[in-house]
């Protein structure tokens, strides 16, 4: 487990999760040599988007939301 500090591409925030990488995985993919999910294939989606972007779960369902209750209310 390792801190993993990342600043959210949508809304700015700098956030920091506890997140099970191995500090040499999370090292190989900073530095270009391979991509974040042949590096770390153990975790979990969400924690890849957040090395990748800084957007947590949470962010993704907000950031979309409006546009999706304006689609379901969308009338044919």
């Amino acid at each position: 487990m390792m801190n993993v500090t990342r600043k959210s591409v949508l809304t700015g925030k700098v956030r920091t999760r506890n997140i099970s990488v191995k500090p040499e995985d999370l090292e190989l993919y900073e530095s270009g040599y391979t991509s974040i999910s042949d590096a770390m294939p153990y975790l979990t989606s969400q924690d890849r988007e957040f090395i990748l972007c800084g957007i947590t779960n949470n962010e993704w369902k907000d950031a979309f939301s409006k546009q999706l209750k304006d689609i379901i209310k969308d009338k044919f």
